[in-house]
């Protein structure tokens, strides 16, 4: 039997993250397809309503047409969201997977949250932090790569302020290479489809993910993606010179080039 193990006053504590109470759970939601319910169709109402339109979800909006704001208008025109020309109803809450509350009306906003509270129905109340099951961030978006910036209700302009100057720091092209990424990702689990083959495919798309600057990486074509492949059974990533040097159909035997790859120098 093992010997149990004990710590002394003299043992060096763990290095473990301190826990910060207070935050939010911040997640990616996939919404697409999912049912978002829109109380309003003021100005706030549409920048709810974009970001539901960008993440693919199925969006209803409640509001007097009188009450709508022109962006609103505009994506009903476009059958890009269905809308009731009505105040709200609690049976609108019979298909919503998710609420989205924007109106100027803290009785009526307090009155649906509840609704949505005893249907364990997740729910945003406009501007009431405390009537919020989640929080809206400020977004710095580029293609496939989003980030948020969020201050929990405390400061939404100071959300915007931070999101500004971290966008504006990110590399130029990152959206364009995380989508290069995302696609060979895909070329890769053609090639190498068995569930066994995760940690393998993890590792060397890290490796891939390294070696290349975000330059690099957009500049990927569809041929050097499937000559980057060739490597992929021997777990290594040549360089972008060697990738380049492939172009046309030539074979790895035919260059004239040295690259850590292969561990030897290739040509005469």
């Amino acid at each position: 039997m093992a010997t149990p193990t004990t710590t002394t006053p003299n043992d060096d504590p763990p290095q473990f993250p301190e826990v910060q109470p207070g935050g939010s759970l911040m997640i990616a939601w996939q919404a697409k397809g999912k049912r978002i319910l829109v109380v309003g169709g003021g100005e706030v109402a549409a920048g709810r309503i974009l970001l539901s339109l960008n993440a693919s979800a199925l969006v209803t909006v409640i509001c007097p047409t009188s009450g709508l704001s022109p962006e609103v208008t505009h994506r009903i025109a476009l059958h890009q969201v269905t809308h009731h020309d009505r105040l709200f109803l609690p049976s609108d809450l019979d298909t919503a997977d998710l609420v989205l509350c924007a109106v100027d009306d803290p009785a009526a906003s307090s009155a649906i949250w509840r609704l949505c509270r005893a249907r364990r129905i997740p729910a945003n109340i406009a501007d009431v932090p405390a009537e919020c099951d989640f929080y809206f961030g400020s977004v710095h978006r580029d293609g496939p790569l989003q980030v948020m910036v969020s201050t929990n209700g405390k400061g939404p302009r100071l959300a915007s302020t931070i999101r500004k100057y971290i966008g504006a720091r990110l590399p130029v092209g990152a959206g364009r290479a995380i989508e290069t990424v995302g696609a060979l990702r895909v070329k890769l689990r053609a090639v190498a489809p068995r569930v066994e083959d995760g940690g393998k495919r993890m590792r060397w798309m890290t490796r891939v993910s390294d070696a290349y600057s975000w330059e690099e990486m957009c500049g990927l074509t569809e041929e050097d993606m499937g000559n980057l492949l060739r490597y992929y059974e021997s777990g290594r990533v040549p360089s972008l010179d060697v990738l380049k040097a492939m172009r046309g159909g030539k074979d790895v035997s035919e260059l004239d080039v040295f690259d850590g790859s292969f561990g030897f120098s290739v040509g005469v």
